[in-house]
């Protein structure tokens, strides 16, 4: 055996260890879908090396002497490999979710409760996504995985063949023993409080987070119901100074605290923030605003909607699906004690919503009863400018400026990911209801503006402002009109957008005419204007008793706490047929 040729079988065990290394302790460049390698060791890796080295050492004790000398590698059957090089594919498909989703979503997956969600995931990004992108997109992962699985045939056997032979064998296990003994060592280390953390030379294991979703799974299987919700949030409210006026609950989609802390994003919204409060004063009305904490982040708009509008905080989907089988109060039925009409407008709904029965509205208009004739834009067909408008010409079809004042529950869509195509605003409010809503250029300008997904910042700044544009037209369009608004946000966009580590606050505003109201909510730590102090005052569910104490003079005791069992966790997917706005 040449010198060039030992020489060139080391370096294709050296290249070997490092492709083996790499695909299982790289990270997630952020804000995209792309990796990197930052020096980290899998410990992993060392330990599947130190596996094979046994099987074999068992394989030839087995073996009978000649038999014995004719094993080429470490593996006696050539199934072994096989089956290896699926198991480290699994594990580099693991170690690309565990790291990509806290960076895209802001959250770790959770498999019981996300997977529930991913049939209408698909359905969103084929109604979002050109076909051709989506076709490319899932060829290029059938091809990824093959590529991946072939790579890591051919590096495991070249480590295997390494393994055969005395000299490599020994170089390897006792690297592989080294490295297993830091991994020790560097669990062992107490950090300091109060002091910068060490540097780490391993990755995080991915069999650790494999094993933390299969404890999940089972805890969720064995106890179908994760969360029992003990306790009634007080709902009663007198709504004496609310009186006579309309109450609008408006859920800004995706609208979170990140339209006012990362740069990117305020330096576009902020003209059209600023031209909201001034349509806010030339309607004659104030807005005071304040953040408070989501019980959600990137999705589930439902679990916001409902913590709001029960008083109890509820941040999973079990907590929900209790929550939903019981008789409860509600903001709706509060209003509606109070001789409101309970409106539910919801531009997402084409299908059945089984909430609306728990919040027990007088009407719900879904997609097909607004009737929107206009172009689509996006994933969503119907604007959020159509449909505020298309609530005054449904509404006085029900009995006019005489009728009892509304309570309109109403999540927008038009800022839903992936945030784009944005419709254009339309200054004259009358055209919105026609065949042709928007002039044709105007179509064609926001339907050549598509997401970028690489970077969908300015797909998201572009909607937020939208949805600022849409609601200010609004409020000049009825600036004779005596109605409360309270227009917050459901969750922050996912962390592509967010950004790294970001809160879960969003923005909540009250707009209205009545200084009793806004005095009680400057109270409880609301400031004036658009720009509330960053500090959020609260969670959700917190907000409910402030709402109601400002809007009556019979401020309720809360009083709302959940016990759980198992783990609660957050559901990030959207669905069409789940509820409007998510």
């Amino acid at each position: 055996m040449s010198r060039a040729w030992q020489v060139g079988r080391w370096v294709a065990v050296v290249v070997a260890i490092l492709l083996l290394n790499v695909s299982l302790s790289f990270y997630n460049i952020w804000p995209t879908p792309r990796i990197r390698w930052q020096g980290h060791v899998s410990v992993e890796l060392a330990v599947v090396v130190l596996g094979l080295a046994a099987w074999r050492r068992s394989a030839m004790r087995s073996a009978s002497t000649s038999e014995a000398s004719r094993l080429p590698t470490a593996f006696p059957h050539a199934w072994g490999l096989r089956w290896l090089a699926a198991a480290w594919v699994a594990l580099v498909v693991g170690r690309y979710l565990d790291v990509m989703a806290p960076a895209l979503y802001g959250r770790p997956i959770n498999l019981y409760w996300d997977s529930r969600h991913l049939s209408a995931v698909f359905a969103m990004m084929t109604d979002s996504i050109p076909t051709l992108l989506v076709a490319g997109g899932l060829a290029a992962i059938v091809v990824g995985l093959g590529v991946a699985y072939l790579l890591a045939r051919v590096a495991w056997g070249a480590v295997a063949s390494a393994l055969a032979n005395p000299p490599g064998r020994r170089v390897l296990v006792a690297t592989a023993i080294a490295a297993v003994v830091l991994w020790g060592v560097e669990q062992r280390r107490v950090p300091v409080i109060g002091t910068e953390p060490e540097p780490t030379l391993f990755a995080p294991t991915v069999s650790q987070a494999y094993f933390r979703h299969a404890r999940l799974l089972a805890s969720q299987l064995t106890s179908r119901t994760a969360a029992v919700v003990t306790s009634r949030q007080a709902t009663e409210s007198d709504l004496d100074q609310v009186r006579g006026a309309d109450v609008y609950l408006i859920f800004v989609e995706s609208y979170g605290a990140v339209a006012y802390d990362r740069p990117a994003v305020s330096r576009i919204v902020s003209p059209f923030r600023q031209a909201f409060e001034v349509a806010v004063r030339d309607s004659g009305k104030q807005v005071v605003s304040a953040f408070v904490e989501s019980p959600t982040f990137a999705g589930s708009s439902w679990l916001a909607h409902v913590t709001l509008m029960s008083g109890v905080e509820t941040r999973d989907e079990d907590t929900n699906v209790v929550l939903m089988s019981q008789q409860r109060d509600t903001l709706v039925t509060t209003f509606a004690r109070q001789g409101y009409r309970t409106v539910a407008m919801m531009p997402g709904l084409s299908h059945s919503w089984p909430e609306g029965a728990f919040y027990r509205f007088d009407r719900i208009y879904d997609e097909r009863q607004m009737d929107y004739k206009g172009p689509q834009f996006g994933w969503w067909s119907i604007p959020d400018q159509f449909a505020l408008a298309q609530f005054d010409r449904l509404e006085q079809s029900t009995g006019g400026p005489s009728a009892a004042p509304r309570f309109l529950f109403f999540p927008t869509t038009s800022t839903h990911a992936p945030f784009g195509p944005t419709a254009p605003y339309q200054p004259d409010w009358s055209r919105l209801a026609s065949t042709t809503p928007y002039d044709q250029p105007d179509v064609d300008a926001a339907l050549a503006r598509e997401p970028d997904w690489d970077d969908l910042t300015p797909s998201y700044a572009n909607a937020v402002s939208y949805a600022y544009s849409s609601i200010a037209g609004y409020l000049r369009q009825h600036a004779d009109r005596d109605f409360v608004m309270v227009m917050l946000g459901d969750h922050q966009p996912a962390a592509a957008v967010a950004g790294e580590g970001a809160s879960w606050d969003v923005p909540v505003h009250i707009i209205a005419s009545r200084p009793a109201i806004m005095e009680r909510l400057r109270a409880k730590g609301f400031h004036d204007g658009m720009t509330p102090p960053r500090r959020a005052i609260g969670r959700m569910h917190e907000l409910l008793p402030t709402l109601l104490g400002a809007f009556g003079n019979r401020p309720p005791q809360a009083d709302a706490t959940i016990s759980r069992i198992g783990q609660p966790g957050h559901s990030v997917a959207t669905g069409k047929a789940r509820v409007a706005g998510e």
